[in-house]
């Protein structure tokens, strides 16, 4: 349950907007006329700070004004959503959400923030599906063989991730779901470490994007087996998903987009809409995104509310099926 304080603060919120509905119209008619901020809750350097910082640059020519990244990392994201959720709805705080916002409310019982309530979805940006890897002693050439290898050894297999409930760790516990296997999860801090224990060989097997590690897969330290979405990624024609590769129905993927606090005018909202898709779908932005395994795909705000309800559905029932009981 909320604090009375919040729900007493939100109740003001509410009558202040009602009151002031006449100026935000004028504001939205003006808008914007400083600079925006997206809000990461991720630290500098990883693939949505990557991601945010490259519609950022664009997005300031059809807006008209700076818009510039700042980075709120910890609690899985979770400050960073506060942080938006409870800023102004003037459309100048925005939030670079991903597939963890949707992951949140099965995992923790108590949020600061209702995701469907206090988050208004602008777009969905890019997509991104991961790779199987393997370390090249695992004696499988294919997912077939990999299946029948941990079939046949029994949490004898290890796999990496960056924590419970990230999507490294879903998507192989999706595998050993539909495969009928079990292998052994180990959460590293980060996916540097995780890749370096693939690499060296201390875990066997790592769902990844495809960028931080196409340097060690180039260097023959590690090998791909299939791609988690239904169709193959274009960077890596000749790698077959798991769908096609004997998991008819497995379809993962990392996503990112854009939400503002709940209550910006529609006319906002739409205004960040339009200007997203048109920075994010020219070819210039799809070579970029192509380059750090993502592809582009953008949506009505409308649209992106029920695709984050599918997510959230959807997270919480495999969480559910693996057995992850929500803590605080």
């Amino acid at each position: 349950m909320r604090k009375p304080g919040r729900k007493i603060f939100w109740l003001c919120v509410g009558i202040v907007a009602c009151i002031n509905l006449p100026v935000f119209d004028s504001l939205a008619q003006n808008y914007p006329v400083k600079p925006i901020r997206i809000v990461v809750g991720f630290s500098p350097g990883g693939i949505t700070d990557v991601l945010a910082r490259m519609v950022a640059q664009k997005l300031s020519e059809p807006l008209g004004q700076p818009v510039v990244i700042e980075n709120r990392p910890g609690a899985s994201t979770a400050i960073a959503n506060e942080r938006v959720a409870t800023s102004p709805p003037d459309g100048y705080t925005l939030l670079m959400v991903g597939t963890s916002v949707t992951v949140l409310p099965s995992l923790r019982a108590k949020l600061p923030y209702d995701l469907e309530r206090d988050l208004a979805p602008v777009s969905l940006i890019a997509v991104s599906p991961f790779v199987l890897l393997v370390h090249p002693s695992v004696p499988a050439r294919n997912l077939k063989q990999l299946i029948a290898l941990a079939r046949s050894q029994p949490g004898k297999l290890s796999y990496g991730s960056v924590g419970v409930g990230s999507p490294p760790n879903l998507m192989a516990e999706l595998f050993n779901l539909m495969a009928k296997v079990k292998t052994v999860h180990v959460p590293y801090k980060g996916g540097a470490e995780a890749a370096v224990a693939l690499a060296s060989g201390q875990i066997d097997l790592y769902f990844s994007s495809l960028p931080s590690m196409l340097p060690l897969l180039e260097a023959g330290r590690v090998k791909s087996l299939a791609v988690t979405s239904v169709k193959r990624l274009s960077t890596l024609p000749s790698v077959p998903t798991l769908d096609e590769s004997g998991l008819p129905g497995y379809d993962s993927i990392n996503w990112n987009g854009v939400a503002a606090p709940a209550g910006v005018p529609k006319a906002i909202i739409g205004r960040l809409n339009a200007a997203i898709g048109k920075v994010v779908n020219t070819a210039e932005m799809k070579e970029s995104l192509n380059k750090q395994g993502m592809e582009p795909q953008t949506n009505t705000p409308e649209q992106f509310a029920v695709f984050i309800r599918g997510e959230i559905e959807k997270n919480a029932r495999l969480i559910k099926l693996i057995g992850v009981k929500a803590g605080e």
